[in-house]
């Protein structure tokens, strides 16, 4: 039986603990995805968030932050209907406001992947995020977010993927 970390304890949470968290994340959609879920996520579990990911992957174009940044007030305000997703208003209202601030991070340094995988501390990435206009990107945040994309590896020194990952640390 394979030592997981004490989180992993359910079929939503497993594969995805085996498969995807602390794996590192170079893919710009991928990138406004982890940064749009871990915002979503806030002061929710995140089991919620991945019961309903596949949802917010239908809605928000698939996380493409060109498409998600010319979405309508008609078509949030429809969003705020969608049980599929978490109907908080700053929430999803923040995502487009997100994807506008990726926009101008891509421009200004040629991907979001070369700007974000700069950083090494939560709280710095948080206070950048924020000056350059994105929401939801407080230092909790930002932590969970170098977590999922392999920016950190926390997973505990006995969980089977902690020794995999320390391999592939910003590759």
């Amino acid at each position: 039986m394979k030592h997981r970390c004490d989180w992993a304890t359910n079929d939503l949470n497993i594969p995805y603990h085996d498969a995807e968290w602390g794996l590192p994340v170079h893919d710009e959609h991928r990138l406004f995805e982890f940064l749009t879920l871990e915002g979503a996520q806030a002061g929710l579990s995140w089991d919620t968030i991945l019961a309903k990911r596949d949802r917010y992957r239908s809605v928000f174009a698939n996380f493409d932050p060109k498409a998600v940044a010319r979405f309508s007030t008609a078509k949030l305000e429809k969003l705020l209907q969608d049980p599929g997703i978490i109907r908080n208003r700053m929430k999803v209202y923040g995502t487009v406001q997100n994807a506008k601030a990726f926009l101008a991070v891509q421009k200004k340094f040629g991907s979001f992947d070369t700007y974000v995988w700069g950083f090494e501390d939560a709280s710095a990435m948080s206070k950048d995020l924020k000056k350059r206009g994105f929401t939801f990107v407080g230092p909790t945040i930002c932590h969970a977010f170098m977590q999922a994309t392999g920016m950190r590896n926390d997973h505990i020194p006995e969980c089977f993927r902690h020794a995999q990952l320390a391999k592939r640390k910003r590759s």
